[in-house]
């Protein structure tokens, strides 16, 4: 018998700029998806399958249970294998895209993400972790509708990630990232001039654990930097960089740039 009786439900909520056929290009095609979340390949059906990259070596498929054009999609996982439980007691991971359309060319995305399990640690822990994630996501979302839904994402859009653990605070790790892009640790915004790291561009996005950059040069696209925060006794962070880029891509070793961060907080 099934002891999968624990709730496990979190939902987001993201306002952008944007007709209905645009966002529903954006999150309902694998050209979309790759062009702002993750490498995707996704046959765009009912009972389509769906398979994202998450990294060397660990991806994540599932079957599409609803697609309504330019309304809602939503698909299923296997989240027991993606958080190293194969076999766990555990129901698919479900998770839901609806688009509403408001006046002035806005629309509102609500993504809903739900399961059951048992209520173990590792459970606890893989849903904390996802309801953290999905915010810097939503925001990767934002900039591609706002900067490049007009730019037909084509299979040339390159995307790449790096991640490390590093002994800090996610404050520390941006004010690291921002010297290392060669911002002022103090009065940069939104629009200010990027020249670091390789990159010169503008900031797109600035927060106390993200930050996100438009590139001009040396690709045309966005790099994102987002933190999650590792629970335990000591600040621990999970730094993460994804690089999307629309046509030829910049050779730029991401991981071993974040790891001159990990040196940086240790001395």
């Amino acid at each position: 018998m099934s002891t999968a009786s624990v709730p496990y439900r979190f939902q987001h909520e993201l306002r952008v700029h944007g007709t209905p056929q645009q966002v529903w290009q954006a999150i309902a095609t694998a050209r979309g998806l790759t062009a702002w979340m993750l490498p995707t390949e996704l046959d765009p059906r009912l009972g389509g399958r769906v398979r994202f990259e998450m990294g060397p070596g660990q991806s994540s498929e599932g079957e599409i249970t609803a697609f309504e054009d330019n309304r809602r999609i939503a698909y299923d996982e296997d989240w027991a294998t993606l958080a190293g439980h194969p076999g766990a007691d555990v129901t698919p991971l479900a998770t839901e895209f609806l688009i509403e359309a408001e006046s002035g060319g806005t629309c509102v995305i609500r993504v809903v993400s739900s399961a059951y399990g048992t209520g173990a640690e590792w459970e606890n822990e893989f849903w904390s972790g996802m309801d953290q994630a999905w915010e810097p996501m939503l925001d990767h979302l934002r900039t591609y509708l706002a900067h490049f839904a007009k730019q037909h994402a084509s299979t040339d859009a390159s995307t790449d990630s790096a991640w490390v653990e590093l002994a800090a605070s996610p404050s520390d790790v941006i004010g690291r990232a921002r010297a290392a892009l060669g911002l002022p640790s103090v009065g940069a915004d939104v629009g200010s001039a990027v020249d670091g790291a390789g990159l010169r561009g503008s900031v797109d996005r600035l927060g106390t654990g993200n930050l996100t950059v438009l590139v001009d040069s040396p690709f045309d696209g966005f790099v994102a930097l987002a933190t999650l925060h590792e629970p335990g006794d000591t600040p621990t962070t999970l730094a993460m960089v994804h690089t999307y880029s629309f046509g030829e891509a910049a050779d730029i070793d991401w991981q071993q740039w974040l790891e001159t961060l990990t040196k940086d907080s240790h001395g």
